[in-house]
């Protein structure tokens, strides 16, 4: 289901990867707004069943776990009604699942789109995506994907699925995110690297820029991450465990530069905007993060000087200061050990030099 529903594999910035195009997490704001994805009529003679069991019988794909989520996102509806997982089903009971998108045409549309290939062999390729590029088709991005350039590239490989909504992808990166992604060239591939993924095998770091001092110079958030309950565009840490899926995220401080700090990120889980989240919640959201409250004057001083200068480095790096910088993992075929590092994109870096002369100036 559009983003509470299906999952498969764990992701980098992290972001749970969906089975289906069920999935995302949507950019753009949907003001709340759900509309129906599926519906069923129970049976005259349908014996009473867990609603979660229910509905893991009828829609593909689509793990229990997952069902339980959309229920408690107040997603699954009988007669008209949310309940929770644990309602059980009557006869004629009408369940409905909502999705926070619209309805949309599937048909993956090829595109000749710029790729940058790091590495390509028969079973697979490594891209560099850039900021701006959102991984695949969803709410309010149809086209212009990288699915949507990889269908084009691969337009000439038949073991390449593009009757696949997610064609190749394993793992994902968020759209303002820069940086590695592994993509599969046959099913077979896909399948082997998505194992790797789903059981932490994977090495994964990234670089980010974030508001504030650290007292240490390395460190560890844990926290489960799921839905934000206020505000359906954002995740939340639930440190009770309440909610959510486990995330443990470790950090090293590789740069004090004044009132941000530069740092590199290991994810030992990959949640949806786990680093973003994490940071935020330990009081250090990145720079420049809009939805987590990063493009804010966090830190500082009240100086007219100050204010103008953290403003132009909104301006050089007009989003989320993170760059997915390095990927490991093992070859689908050969069992090789694989990894690639990336450099870090020029507005990240501009950006870190711009802070590194205002650390050394010390003059606003």
């Amino acid at each position: 289901m559009k983003d509470v529903l299906t999952e498969s594999v764990d992701d980098p910035d992290g972001f749970d990867f969906p089975d289906e195009d069920l999935a995302d997490l949507p950019e753009e704001d949907t003001n709340g707004a759900l509309y129906e994805k599926y519906r069923f009529l129970a049976d005259p003679g349908q014996t009473l069943l867990r609603v979660d069991r229910f509905l893991v019988d009828r829609i593909q794909h689509v793990s229990r776990n997952r069902i339980q989520d959309a229920a408690e996102a107040g997603c699954v509806l009988v007669n008209g009604q949310t309940v929770r997982s644990n309602y059980r089903v009557k006869p004629k009971d009408e369940v409905v699942v909502m999705v926070t998108s619209p309805p949309y045409d599937t048909t993956l549309i090829p595109e000749e789109l710029p790729l940058d290939i790091v590495f390509e062999d028969d079973e697979l390729l490594v891209v560099n995506k850039p900021a701006g590029m959102v991984v695949h088709p969803g709410h309010g991005n149809f086209t212009g994907t990288l699915v949507n350039g990889l269908a084009w590239y691969f337009k000439n490989n038949p073991a390449f699925p593009t009757d696949d909504p997610r064609p190749g992808l394993v793992h994902r990166i968020d759209k303002n995110t820069s940086g590695l992604l592994v993509i599969a060239k046959n099913p077979a591939s896909k399948a082997n690297l998505g194992w790797q993924f789903f059981h932490k095998t994977t090495e994964r770091r990234y670089i980010a820029l974030a508001w504030g001092q650290f007292d240490h110079d390395k460190g560890t958030v844990e926290g489960n991450i799921g839905r934000n309950p206020r505000d359906r565009q954002q995740m939340a840490v639930f440190p009770d465990g309440s909610s959510g899926k486990p995330a443990v995220t470790h950090y090293s401080v590789l740069e004090r530069l004044g009132y941000v700090t530069l740092l590199e990120c290991r994810l030992e889980t990959g949640r949806t905007h786990q680093i973003r989240v994490h940071m935020k919640y330990i009081g250090h959201p990145l720079f420049n993060d809009e939805r987590y409250g990063g493009n804010e004057i966090l830190k500082g001083t009240t100086f007219a000087k100050y204010t103008q200068f953290v403003r132009n480095c909104f301006d050089i790096c007009p989003r989320q200061a993170l760059h997915a910088k390095t990927l490991g993992f093992k070859h689908p075929v050969t069992g090789e050990s694989l990894f690639f590092d990336s450099d870090i994109p020029e507005d990240m870096q501009r950006l870190i030099e711009k802070w590194r002369n205002y650390v050394s100036s010390r003059t606003l």
